[in-house]
């Protein structure tokens, strides 16, 4: 399948990508970096500082930074972007009077000279929530459709029941395979 496709292009070691986590405080970014690990992701508590987790996905070790998002850890955000390989930007949908501000947040980030061209997924996370903001409109209140420098997703998702999560991580291969091209 997809694995031995990866494996045959890079050779039997294995890829490690870069990957930094970012997003609003309480967007669910562990939750999604524990989801993603398979760990368990009924107690998460705020994330002071940062986490990194190696996640192993379609033959590939995803080194994931998971950055804090409260106001006064953000503008050190830019001091974990060199030798990014794919920004993760986890927005909680159902908080729409932040879209706003995570706008903002994530306008600023793609404007940094270090993440230049560097693809970009966009989880529209905590769906499950009865008054989440569909992805597709999440998409246009960024401004996705002006990002012409980079390849960007948006993926609709609940990092707590793991719906659509995957699907971003298929994303994430996809881009790594065209990039070997």
């Amino acid at each position: 399948g997809l694995l031995s496709v990866i494996q045959k292009l890079k050779g039997s070691s294995e890829q490690e990508l870069r990957i930094v986590l970012l997003g609003l405080d309480n967007a669910g970014k562990t939750t999604l970096l524990k989801r993603l690990a398979s760990e368990e992701v009924s107690t998460i508590t705020p994330t002071q500082g940062f986490n990194i987790k190696s996640v192993h996905s379609h033959g590939l070790k995803l080194n994931v930074w998971d950055i804090g998002g409260q106001r006064s850890i953000r503008p050190y955000w830019k001091k974990y972007l060199g030798s990014t390989d794919l920004l993760i930007y986890v927005i909680d949908s159902a908080d729409q009077k932040r879209f706003e501000e995570t706008g903002q947040e994530l306008a600023e980030l793609t404007e940094e000279e270090s993440l230049t061209g560097v693809p970009l997924l966009v989880f529209a996370n905590k769906q499950d929530l009865v008054t989440a903001a569909p992805a597709d409109e999440i998409a246009e209140g960024l401004n996705l459709h002006t990002y012409r420098d980079r390849e960007w997703q948006i993926q609709a998702c609940s990092a707590l029941s793991g719906e659509g999560v995957q699907d971003g991580m298929n994303w994430i291969s996809t881009q790594i395979m065209n990039r070997k091209k």
